[in-house]
C-alpha cells in the first residue's frame, strides 16, 4: 500500500503487530480524555475511545489511513483499566484467577473524512492462580502498564487456559478487522490483503 499510514496509538504492543505483517506505519499518538461515561457499557466505550482516538489525529493526517484502537478486559461488567500500582494490580489479578473475563478492542480507521469502525470482543479463560505466582508475576514489572494487569503476549500467557476470539485483538489490535476496515476505506495492505 502506497498510502501513508499513522498509528494513532503509543502501545508498543500495536506497532508490533503492524510491523510483523508488513504494514509500515507512523506513530502519533492521540491524547484524549478516557473517562468512563455515566451508564456507557464497556462496548460502547472502546468504540468512543477508538473513535475518539481517530479523529483526534485524522484532523491533521492529509491522504494517510489513519488506525486507532482502544483495548479493555471486563469482569462482572467492570473495566478493569491498567493497574494504578502494584496492589491494584494484585487485586486484578485474583478477580481473574480460575475464571474467564472478556477483552474488547475498538478500532476505528480514518481517512479523507470517512471513518469505519468496529469492537471485537474475545473470550479469555485463565487458570487459577496462587498469591505466590501472583506477587511474582506483578514483581516483573510487566501487568503495571496492561489493560486488566496482564500480558498475553508476554509471561501472563502462561496463565491463559483459553481463548475464543482473535489473539491480535487481546494483544492490542485485531489485524483481521483492521484489514477488512482498510478494504470498507478503499485501501489494501500488499502485505495481508
Amino acid at each position: 500500500m502506497s498510502i501513508p499510514v499513522i498509528l494513532a496509538s503509543a502501545s508498543p504492543r500495536r506497532r508490533e503487530l503492524l510491523t510483523l505483517v508488513g504494514i509500515p506505519h507512523e506513530v502519533r499518538p492521540a491524547d484524549i480524555d478516557e473517562t468512563l461515561f455515566p451508564g456507557e457499557s464497556p462496548v460502547g466505550h472502546s468504540e468512543r475511545l477508538a473513535r475518539g482516538k481517530a479523529h483526534a489525529i485524522a484532523a491533521r493526517a492529509g491522504d494517510a489511513v489513519v488506525i486507532a484502537a482502544d483495548t479493555i478486559v471486563v469482569v462482572d461488567g467492570d473495566i478493569l483499566g491498567k493497574p494504578v500500582d502494584t496492589a491494584d494490580a494484585v487485586a486484578m489479578l485474583r478477580r481473574l484467577s480460575g475464571r474467564t473475563h472478556r477483552v474488547h478492542t475498538g478500532v476505528a480507521m480514518c481517512r479523507a473524512g470517512r471513518m469505519v469502525h468496529d469492537v471485537v470482543t474475545s473470550m479469555v479463560s485463565f487458570t487459577p492462580l496462587a498469591d505466590t505466582t501472583i506477587e511474582w508475576y506483578v514483581g516483573t514489572g510487566e501487568p503495571l502498564d496492561k489493560a486488566g494487569g496482564y500480558a498475553i503476549q508476554g509471561a501472563g500467557g502462561a496463565f491463559v487456559q483459553t481463548v475464543r476470539g482473535s489473539v491480535s485483538s487481546i494483544v492490542g489490535l485485531p489485524l483481521h478487522t483492521v484489514v477488512r476496515l482498510a478494504a470498507d476505506l478503499g485501501c489494501r495492505f500488499a502485505a495481508v490483503g
